[in-house]
């Protein structure tokens, strides 16, 4: 395990150096991974691990016909590699539960009674087990029960890959029922393709998780965007410039200055009138946001966005209103200038 001082502290994080694919293709080469779900997660990380070598079969229910076809289509071969879930889940040795947070929630009581003494339930989120009181997933205490979280989409998770530089992740061991937990846990993390692993629990895992999406990774950064286009626009700017000013130029070049050396050295390569702006108004946008987001953690932590979520994504018209949704944002004047805006790209 490696030390590294993250601005003063210290953490202990594990790197594909000290944990190379070889080590664990060692400590798996007994397991049969299954994979149960294709949608979001499912496809990268299983994708992943076949590449690396490990003996990997997908769990998914044909009658989602859209999942079991791209199933199809990257090379799982029904009855070989590609099962029902029950069926599935019977064959394997680590079973990632990789379907949706409600989902697990439904197909748990089927799921349960194929987790045999020894099997390993692996999750890519903290989300069941946390809330366990309100999903129900109560693992038996035979079975080793552990996470390995990446941090990105399962889009981001396979690019990543490819490219040869891995995503970074988190892991966790909630149960250890064979004394095998924590190797098979990191074999797993380097076997998806994770570019270094750092420790955390579940409760942490999915506090920070749910609080980053509702925050600063999607809806604060969306609903910020929305509110400046629209400042901009009721002040005589046409949508073009607004749109530049308040994405392109974010995404296209400014992220990719913090990407490379952090905020300060792109505050450092920007105008001297950007640089003074910056450092004037962010405490000004950091202390009117400060509310909100410890009201999100309270939320978060207190199971009540669990209940949304849940509640929510539950409901038998939930897709249609979801697809709803993301119509209005997709056809708003903000987003459709987008649009025009990528494809006025230069092409390399």
């Amino acid at each position: 395990m490696a030390k590294i001082n993250f601005g003063g502290v210290i953490e202990d994080v594990v790197t594909r150096e000290e944990f190379p694919v070889s080590k664990a293709r060692e400590v798996l080469k007994n397991e049969t991974i299954v994979v149960i779900g294709y949608g979001v997660q499912g496809p990268a990380q299983s994708l992943n691990m076949r590449d690396n070598g490990f003996k990997v079969i997908i769990g998914q229910a044909p009658e989602f016909k859209e999942d079991w076809d791209k199933a199809v289509k990257d090379g799982w071969v029904p009855g070989e590699t590609l099962f029902p879930v029950e069926e599935a889940a019977e064959k394997g040795t680590i079973i990632q539960y990789l379907v949706s947070d409600a989902a697990q929630r439904a197909l748990w009581p089927k799921l349960k009674a194929h987790l045999k003494k020894g099997d390993a339930l692996y999750f890519s989120h903290g989300f069941s087990i946390t809330y366990k009181n309100q999903t129900g997933v109560v693992p038996a205490a035979d079975v080793d029960v552990i996470l390995v979280a990446p941090k990105g989409s399962g889009t981001s998770v396979r690019r990543n890959f490819l490219a040869g530089s891995g995503i970074n992740s988190s892991y966790a061991i909630f149960q250890d029922a064979t004394g095998r937990a924590r190797e098979r846990t990191l074999a797993i993390g380097i076997a998806i393709g994770s570019g270094y692993l750092f420790p955390t629990t579940f409760e942490q895992e999915v506090y920070s998780d749910l609080t980053g999406e509702r925050g600063v990774l999607m809806g604060a950064l969306a609903g910020i965007m929305e509110a400046q286009y629209k400042v901009l626009r009721d002040n005589g700017h046409s949508p073009s410039e607004a749109f530049n000013e308040t994405v392109e130029e974010l995404t296209q070049s400014l992220i990719r200055l913090v990407d490379e050396n952090g905020m300060d050295w792109m505050y450092s390569n920007c105008s001297a009138t950007a640089q003074r702006g910056a450092l004037d108004w962010k405490p000004k946008f950091r202390d009117a946001v400060m509310p909100v987001f410890k009201n999100l953690y309270q939320a978060v932590k207190s199971g009540a966005e669990t209940t949304r979520v849940l509640e929510s994504t539950g409901a038998a018209n939930y897709k249609q209103g979801l697809n709803a949704e993301l119509k209005e944002m997709r056809e708003s004047e903000f987003w459709q200038a987008g649009a025009q805006v990528r494809k006025l790209r230069p092409k390399a």
